[in-house]
């Protein structure tokens, strides 16, 4: 056992018995590495990615490039999802090297931390080859690598930093066309998504988009919105057993999954399809949505309703091997019914994908052309795909299961937590308020210490450990949305409380950004902050529409100045690439069409807030119930059930109806 046996990662204790003496991250190697003058080797990844295990086998698992590692370097194995604050470092690094990114990420590193090589998954011969050459680099030359080290650690210091923007302007709709008319171009107009190949999901560009589409009316972005939501629902990245979406596929169709199924895809994709429904109310996104739910409690959800991170790509030793299928095990799992169901989801005698005979479950008809063809009623083939997928997804349960990354992240848990709220409001079920009323509680009880300090991850025995801007924001917006649909104000109390701690800890006023790291935190060496979105949105954007968000509820100026001014930082760079930039995209919509503050008073209160869920208004806020503190309901209890809505500090007459309420709005 190497020195990740203590450790509580999974993806660590995959390591631990490598013949590489891995150490993990932290005072011993660090000191290790200046005391013996040694480059250090840092190699990060995470429990459920694929292309991490196949390097770990090819090298990290051979005695002989292990010795090559433990003799010339002093090797640190980082979980980037319990550090994303030293992925975010050695990320920068690899792009401003390479231009390109992602996992594994190995990073050669000066006995200081600082980086000279890096790159991602690396063969066994070119990784031995590239090491004895670092190796020797360092002993010859050690001015060459010094001066490297230093242009590079500068790089890394401005990467993906903006400057301070002073001047105040009015935001119009002139400001929104430009960047989405450069966004479109990136359509698959066939396929759904952008570009190729490899797709990735990416929530809240299509969350962006179809505000976008809604308010703005239009028509080309309606139709791309729609296309996409159908095709990854329709497609192989899509578990039509058991629910849940895989992290991305590799082709351009959708077809084939990069098996690996992560919490924060799962929670953002039932914001983004309960959202879809509520705009365009498409049965098909309610299945999404409730399939989601079902596979999250039943796989990623821990006994007192934490969730989970993640499910491995590989079982058994082998990539899908938990979802494929080939038709003759169809065939014995369902006999008569095994062809109906092999049509529905296109299982073929020689298998659709790579691997001969193997089957990736996918759709490509709808229900009322398939059950035309086949002479059924609509009726008769739901039935009989639902009783066989029972059946299917019974037999798949006796196989041997792929690998549980059972870390509960603070960040990842608000993400699940505002995904619960919003399935709530699109489809009123009470079981979804119901888990999140629970999730909410966990968090509460397990990741926020007596000072109202966030724990990143869930440690039974300690609440005392370091979080960044992600877990913060995430957790606060999750907070913001469970408000919203319950109206207790507890949950905005502790949105305020940690709201605080991020302005107090991570906030810089100079520069107008917060850093994702906090001011009393270990210090890395570039203290970085998050400003892109990507498959996540950036946890400067998260907490920008926060604090717009609790300035309106709580009346506070200070908060929407801040937001301001964050937004006022990146608006230049938004038409680059929207993508890249769908969340800040969102605020931005939000000054442009302004933000409903829709207050409902009196004891009809939830019957109300449901009947006007029921329409699309994305930039909306709720508040009320039969009783409050919150400023803009001041005075406005009374006998009768009320509703008001504000903008822009303007309140209308009020009103008892819904309908006449929502007269006044678009």
């Amino acid at each position: 056992m190497n020195h990740l046996a203590n450790s509580t990662s999974p993806y660590l204790l995959q390591h631990a018995n490598n013949p590489v003496n891995w150490y993990p991250w932290g005072p011993e190697a660090l000191q290790k590495a200046k005391a013996e003058n040694k480059l250090i080797l840092v190699s990060i990844g995470y429990s459920a990615c694929h292309w991490c295990h196949v390097m770990e086998h090819e090298s990290f698992e051979d005695e002989g490039v292990a010795e090559v590692m433990n003799q010339y370097f002093v090797c640190i194995k980082v979980d980037r999802e319990e550090r994303p604050d030293v992925d975010q470092v050695y990320m920068s690094a690899i792009q401003l090297m390479s231009g390109r990114g992602g996992w594994p990420l190995n990073c050669i590193c000066l006995p200081d931390q600082r980086p000279i090589y890096g790159g991602t998954y690396f063969r066994k011969n070119e990784w031995t080859s590239l090491l004895f050459n670092l190796a020797d680099f360092y002993k010859q030359k050690p001015e060459e690598a010094e001066d490297y080290a230093t242009r590079l650690t500068e790089g890394i210091q401005q990467y993906e930093s903006v400057p301070f923007v002073k001047e105040q302007k009015e935001y119009t709709k002139a400001d929104l066309e430009p960047i989405i008319k450069s966004w479109k171009g990136y359509f698959d107009k066939t396929e759904g998504g952008m570009g190729s190949s490899p797709k990735f999901p990416m929530p809240n560009n299509w969350q962006c988009l179809m505000r976008y589409a809604h308010l703005m009316k239009d028509e080309e972005v309606v139709k791309a919105v729609k296309l996409t939501l159908h095709k990854m629902a329709f497609g192989g990245i899509y578990d039509h057993v058991g629910g849940g979406f895989a992290r991305y596929s590799v082709d351009g169709r959708w077809h084939v999954p990069h098996f690996e199924k992560m919490l924060y895809d799962n929670a953002q994709l039932i914001s983004l399809y309960a959202e879809a429904f509520v705009w365009n109310p498409d049965p098909l996104y309610q299945q999404i949505t409730n399939e989601i739910i079902e596979f999250s409690q039943r796989e990623l959800m821990s006994p007192d309703y934490g969730f989970y991170s993640a499910l491995d790509a590989d079982s058994d030793g082998k990539e899908g091997k938990f979802y494929i299928f080939t038709k003759t095990e169809i065939e014995e799992i369902l006999e008569q019914d095994a062809e109906i169901f092999c049509i529905y989801y296109n299982i073929t005698e020689d298998g659709n994908w790579e691997e001969e005979s193997s089957n990736v479950l996918f759709r490509k008809e709808s229900d009322d052309e398939l059950a035309k063809k086949l002479g059924l009623s609509v009726d008769e083939l739901l039935d009989k795909i639902k009783s066989s997928k029972q059946k299917v997804f019974n037999a798949r349960s006796y196989r041997i299961r792929p690998g549980l990354d059972n870390k509960i992240l603070a960040s990842w848990n608000g993400l699940m937590l505002k995904g619960l709220c919003n399935a709530y409001r699109a489809f009123n079920k009470a079981e979804y308020l119901d888990l999140a009323l629970k999730n909410a509680g966990f968090i509460l009880n397990n990741l926020i210490n007596d000072a109202d300090r966030l724990s990143r991850i869930y440690k039974a025995e300690d609440k005392n450990q370091v979080a960044f801007l992600d877990d913060y924001a995430n957790i606060i917006d999750g907070l913001i949305a469970l408000y919203e649909v319950t109206f207790d104000e507890q949950w905005l109390t502790l949105s305020k409380k940690l709201i605080g701690q991020a302005i107090k800890h991570y906030y810089d006023a100079e520069k107008g950004i917060f850093f994702f790291t906090a001011a009393d935190d270990e210090q890395l060496i570039a203290r970085k902050s998050e400003i892109m979105d990507g498959v996540i949105p950036a946890s400067n954007s998260v907490m920008a529409r926060n604090l717009k968000k609790l300035g309106l509820l709580f009346d506070k100026e200070q908060y929407q100045e801040i937001s301001a001014q964050l937004l006022r930082n990146i608006v230049p760079h938004l038409a680059r690439y929207g993508s890249s930039y769908s969340n800040w995209i969102m605020l931005l919509m939000e000054e442009v069409f302004g933000i409903y503050e829709i207050a409902i008073t009196g004891e009809d209160f939830e019957s109300k807030r449901r009947e006007i869920e029921n329409n699309y208004i994305p930039n909306k806020i709720m508040l009320g119930g039969k009783k409050g503190s919150l400023p803009l309901l001041q005075n406005r209890f009374g006998a009768v059930t009320q509703i008001f809505i504000c903008k822009d500090k303007t309140c209308g007459l009020p009103a008892t109806d819904v309908k006449s309420a929502l007269t006044g709005i678009n």
